[in-house]
Formats: structure tokens, C-alpha cells, sequence
């Protein structure tokens, strides 16, 4: 499957880009929102599941609406990173793991979410999934849909054997990414290299279109580029104007400083 095989609906504001595998359709949810949020129907035999969801309150009704119009039976909901909007099909299930759980209610997730709350206002919907079901072990199946769940530091990714798809919190092969350090950099190129090497097809993302292997070899060029960026650079300002210099198409500018004050926190 490539990453631009799939049909097009518009909806009020965001757009659905459906990929079709067969037994399994995808279902990808461009919200065209504030923040470029994307979030994922999984659906088979009639019945789906969502991966991550959608904050603001615009975005929930379309999506409502598109689930009810296309007579797909919901099932619940896979939340990892993105905790907002949990007025989204209030009092289905929801699924998560313990440390994704206090990631997006205690931990930086919260923090986020207070962040966007202040910004948006009530467009935003602040509300925090609350957890029906936690994922124990290291696979889930709904909807017949088998997902392999790899734990990270925040929350966790996803990968589905049957369509050859991964799930993780942002890629972009074109975009600033948020990266601690040098550690986390390398971290991330190994989880990327393991795409490679097992052929994955599409990868999805919560911040941009779903992207293929190409984009995956995209990014770890960019990871290596910025470690070598701050072997060379002593504060973060250098480092950042260093980082434009070298990528000046990329957007995620609010990302890079993130990454700046990571590399070279304050003292």
C-alpha cells in the first residue's frame, strides 16, 4: 500500500483519507485543526476502533457524524499521547496502559493539555479520557484487529501485523521533532531502523499524514544531522539558528525550540 492510495472525503472541516486493505479499511482523520492533529478508524467487518482522538469540539461532532453516517458500530477508543477530547463518544470504551494513563493525567500530557486549554479556549475540549480497560500485555485485539503495543517512556506505540502499520507519537519527514538529547535521538533511530528492517508500510502519526519508509530514512538523516549540529554548538540559541541554517524548510519551529532547550538546558 502506498501512502497516497487512498480516496478522499471532505467533511465539514477536517478530510478523510480511507485506505483500503481488504478486510481492514483505514480510516484517517486529517482534522485540520490548530495543532495538524490526525487520528485513525480502524475498521473490519463492520466495526472500528479509534487510535488517538480528536480536542476540539468541531472535529468531535464531524467525526461523530462520519461514523454515524457510515453506519460503522464503534467499539472504543486506543488512547496514548493525546488524552483531550474525551467528550468524543461519551461512555464507550477506552483503552490504555497504566503509564500512558498517568502520562495524560498526571504527567506531561496534562501539561500539555493545560497549555492548549489556555490557548484555545472553549473550542478546546480539555476533558481527559478516564481508562476502562488497561492493556496489561503486550497485545490488544478489538474488532478482530490484533495490535502489538510497545511501551515508551510517555505512553505507547502501536503496530497492526494484518495491514503492516505502525502507530507512533510524530515523524514528520519534513517537520521539527521534539528530541531530549542526544540519548533520545539515538533511541529514536533505532526504533526507526527496526521500521526498515521489517518493511513496514505506512506509518501513521498523531501531528501528519500517514508517511511510508522513505519519510522513516528522511527523518533519521535529520536526527543525525542534529546531533552533529550540537556537538558543534554551545547554548541553544546557536544551536537552534544552526539547526534552521541546515533544514530551512521544515516547520515545527515551536518543536525545534523544545528540542534547543533539551540539548542545552539552562544551568
Amino acid at each position: 500500500m502506498e501512502k497516497t492510495q487512498f480516496t478522499s472525503v471532505q467533511l465539514s472541516k477536517g478530510v478523510m483519507e480511507i485506505y483500503d486493505f481488504g478486510s481492514i479499511k483505514l480510516h484517517a482523520f486529517k482534522t485540520n485543526d490548530l495543532i495538524s492533529d490526525e487520528c485513525f478508524l480502524v475498521e473490519k467487518d463492520g466495526r472500528c476502533f479509534m487510535i488517538e482522538s480528536p480536542c476540539f469540539f468541531d472535529n468531535i461532532k464531524e467525526l461523530e457524524k462520519y461514523i454515524s453516517d457510515t453506519g460503522l458500530k464503534y467499539e472504543g477508543a486506543v488512547i496514548a499521547y493525546h488524552g483531550a477530547g474525551a467528550s468524543f463518544m461519551k461512555g464507550s470504551k477506552v483503552y490504555s496502559t497504566k503509564n500512558a494513563d498517568d502520562y495524560n493525567h498526571n504527567g506531561g500530557g496534562a501539561g500539555l493539555v493545560s497549555n492548549f486549554a489556555g490557548a484555545f479556549g472553549e473550542a478546546f475540549d480539555k476533558s481527559i479520557y478516564t481508562t476502562t480497560d488497561f492493556i496489561e500485555d503486550d497485545s490488544l485485539t478489538l474488532c478482530g484487529v490484533e495490535m502489538k503495543i510497545t511501551r515508551t517512556q510517555e505512553a505507547f506505540d502501536i503496530f497492526i501485523p494484518e495491514i503492516n502499520v505502525v502507530y507512533i507519537h510524530m515523524l514528520g519527514h519534513d517537520v521539527h521533532s521534539i528530541v531530549a538529547g542526544k540519548a533520545h535521538a539515538d533511541a529514536l533511530i533505532s526504533v526507526l531502523e527496526s521500521y526498515i528492517q521489517k518493511k513496514i508500510g505506512l506509518v501513521l502519526t498523531s501531528h501528519y499524514v500517514v508517511e511510508n519508509l522513505d519519510d522513516v530514512k528522511m527523518k533519521i538523516e535529520y536526527l543525525k544531522g542534529l546531533k552533529n549540529i550540537a556537538i558543534k554548538n554551545v547554548d541553544a540559541a546557536g544551536f537552534k539558528a544552526a539547526v534552521q541554517s541546515a533544514y530551512p524548510k521544515y516547520s515545527g519551529l515551536n518543536y525545534l525550540d523544545m528540542s534547543a532547550g533539551m540539548f542545552f538546558p539552562v544551568k
